[in-house]
């Protein structure tokens, strides 16, 4: 098969936009991620530069409304789709199209889709018309599109958690380069690191 950059420059890219600590994991093992930083000089570029991935009442509440210019999809795991469940809201993204990777559950929102094998998804949304895809998480539906992914951004926070929600859970192993094409660091300890997949290597 063909990989993500082999396709052609027209289809659209799926990009990992993720906080992680030092050893990869993407949340606590209760699915928390209270331990990352929301406070520092780092959070400008997040709001700045990732407004399209801030959830609908996190904008209205900065004043702002992103144009989704960047994304204007996203795909996330049931887990992270509950968080906003928990809270009341059942379309956490308004301003993007939602996708829900589940194979057993159903959402309220005419807003959100729910599907049951993401990469076709995926495939299917690249040969699409518009901006970027973003994959929001979590670790278990990263490790089933780690194939289909063409760019990571990587919020790396200065913690070391030990334990959790793995950046890729249950990949399965193959040698997958990236090339890093952006690092910048903060004085609150965060890095953001871009890397982009390495042409002609996927599946």
């Amino acid at each position: 098969m063909q990989g993500p950059t082999e396709r052609g420059s027209t289809l659209r890219e799926l990009t990992y936009y993720v906080a992680t600590s030092l050893d990869g994991f993407i949340a606590a093992p209760d699915g928390t991620w209270s331990a990352f930083l929301d406070e520092g000089d780092h959070m400008d570029v997040l709001v700045d530069e990732f407004a399209d991935t801030l959830p609908g009442h996190v904008q209205d509440a900065l004043g702002i409304h992103s144009d989704a210019t960047m994304f204007d999809t996203v795909i996330m795991g049931w887990t992270t789709y509950s968080a906003a469940l928990d809270v009341g809201i059942v379309s956490p993204y308004p301003h993007l199209r939602q996708f829900v990777a589940s194979r057993h559950r159903q959402t309220e929102s005419p807003d959100v889709t729910v599907t049951a094998d993401p990469v076709a998804t995926v495939r299917e949304l690249r040969e699409e018309d518009g901006a970027g895809i973003w994959l929001a998480g979590g670790g278990a539906l990263a490790g089933d599109l780690v194939d289909q992914i063409d760019r990571l951004v990587l919020k790396i926070n200065p913690v070391v958690l030990g334990d959790g929600v793995r950046l890729f859970a249950g990949a399965r192993y193959a040698d997958r380069p990236f090339e890093r094409t952006r690092l910048r660091a903060f004085d609150s300890g965060v890095v953001i690191a871009e890397y982009t997949r390495r042409a002609g290597v996927g599946s």
